[in-house]
C-alpha cells in the first residue's frame, strides 16, 4: 500500500465548503483507505490506498467529495516519496527565516507543469520570489513589505484552479507525519 496525502482546496475558506476534519476522515475510510489522519482545517489528509495510479486516486477522491459535501471538489495527491522530494529540494536557505519572510509551497494538480505556472507568476522585485520545483512552485514574500506583494494576484487568474497553496511549516509538518508512518 502506498502513502499519500490529499491537499484539499477551497476549503473552510471564508465560511464556504465547511468541512469538519472528523467528516472526511470517517469518508476516507468508508472509501478503504487505511492509517487515515487529518492536518489542520484547510484540508489536509494521509492516507494508505492500494491504488497506485495517482490520477485515478485523484479522481476518485473529487468524485466522493463532491457527492458527499456537495461542492466541486478540487485537490492535488502527492505521495510520500513525492513530498520527500519537494523538501529535500527545496532552494537553499528556503524556510529558514521566518520571522523575516513568509514562505509557501504552491502544489500544482496536473496536468500544469511547473514550467507553465510560472508563466502566470507576476513578482515585486525585492518583495517576492517564486522558484520552479517537480509539481510544486516554492514561493517567498517579505513579511515587511508583503502589502507590496504581487503573488496575492494569482488567485483571480484561471490557472490558479489547478493548484493549492501551503505554507512552508504545513508541508513540513505533513512530511514529518508521513515519515511516521512508514514501516
Amino acid at each position: 500500500m502506498s502513502l499519500y496525502v490529499a491537499l484539499l482546496r477551497g476549503i473552510n475558506v471564508g465560511g464556504k465548503n465547511l468541512i469538519k476534519m472528523t467528516e472526511l476522515a470517517v469518508l476516507f475510510t468508508g472509501l478503504g483507505f487505511t492509517d487515515v489522519r487529518t492536518y489542520i482545517q484547510s484540508g489536509n489528509v494521509i492516507f494508505r490506498a492500494d491504488e497506485g495510479d495517482q490520477a485515478r486516486l485523484t479522481g476518485l477522491l473529487e468524485a466522493a467529495l463532491s457527492q458527499s459535501f456537495s461542492y466541486d471538489s478540487r485537490l492535488v495527491t502527492r505521495s510520500h516519496e513525492e513530498m520527500s522530494d519537494i523538501v529535500a529540494h527545496a532552494p537553499d536557505g528556503f524556510g529558514s527565516d521566518p520571522s523575516t519572510y513568509r514562505y509557501d509551497a504552491i502544489f500544482l494538480k496536473e496536468p500544469l507543469t511547473s514550467a507553465e505556472a510560472m508563466k502566470s507568476m507576476s513578482i515585486k522585485e525585492g518583495v517576492d520570489q517564486v522558484f520552479a520545483g517537480r509539481g510544486v512552485l516554492y514561493s517567498s514574500r517579505l513579511i515587511s513589505r508583503a502589502t507590496q506583494s504581487r503573488l496575492s494576484r494569482l488567485i483571480g487568474l484561471p490557472v490558479y484552479q489547478s493548484m493549492t497553496i501551503r505554507n512552508w511549516n504545513t508541508t513540513t509538518r505533513l512530511l514529518d507525519m508521513m515519515a511516521a508512518l512508514r514501516p
